[in-house]
């Protein structure tokens, strides 16, 4: 079954496969190579990773939100903890490419939604970007994702790209103790506390 944010298994079911990055991996040799890679060693430790702080100022010098207001912290902190499979509070450069192609997918994708070239979405552009990524959401789920990400009305690409990397996360999440991959799963309400605060 593929879920929302996966390449996946092409049978639909719950969840259709939809837009994502590119799965994570260890680093590759010759990564110095990588264009990528020189935002990211100019914010990284001598451990090579970096945390959401080091994030914001990469993708700020990097220019990624192209026209955009760069991203806030609190948006990096979400970034992070997205691919933080480790749960080390930071990323390593191979997490850091995989965030670089989804968060460009989710720019492409966020302008095509932006047909008044505002900079903003309205909440039915935000309901036809989720569903065209593939989130099978009830109006109610849509609605209450909205009045969370907007202002007056409208979402800007900071709160969209928080957006969909909650959703991305929380579906990881959900993901992995969908077993029988039916849509529902149960678990105790300590896992469920560390599924939600952890993003």
């Amino acid at each position: 079954m593929a879920y929302p944010g996966h390449p996946g298994s092409g049978g639909g079911g719950f969840y259709q496969s939809q837009y994502g990055g590119a799965p994570g991996g260890p680093s590759f040799p010759g990564q110095t190579q990588d264009p990528l890679y020189g935002y990211f060693a100019s914010v990284a430790g001598q451990d090579g990773q970096i945390d959401a702080d080091e994030l914001q100022k990469c993708l700020t010098e990097s220019g990624i939100a192209g026209g955009y207001k760069p991203f806030n912290l609190e948006t990096c902190r979400l970034m992070v903890s997205m691919l933080d499979r480790d749960l080390s509070g930071t990323m390593g450069f191979s997490e850091f490419k995989e965030l670089w192609s989804v968060l460009n997918g989710w720019r492409q994708h966020f302008i095509s939604f932006d047909s008044d070239r505002s900079g903003t979405v309205d909440p039915q552009e935000l309901q036809k970007a989720l569903t065209t990524m593939g989130f099978r959401l009830s109006p109610q789920a849509v609605n209450s994702i909205a009045k969370r990400y907007s202002t007056n009305g409208k979402i800007t690409f900071d709160d969209y790209i928080a957006c969909c990397v909650k959703l991305r996360a929380l579906t990881d999440n959900f993901r992995r103790r969908d077993t029988a991959q039916q849509g529902v799963v149960n678990f105790p309400y300590d896992d469920f506390i560390q599924c939600v605060m952890s993003v």
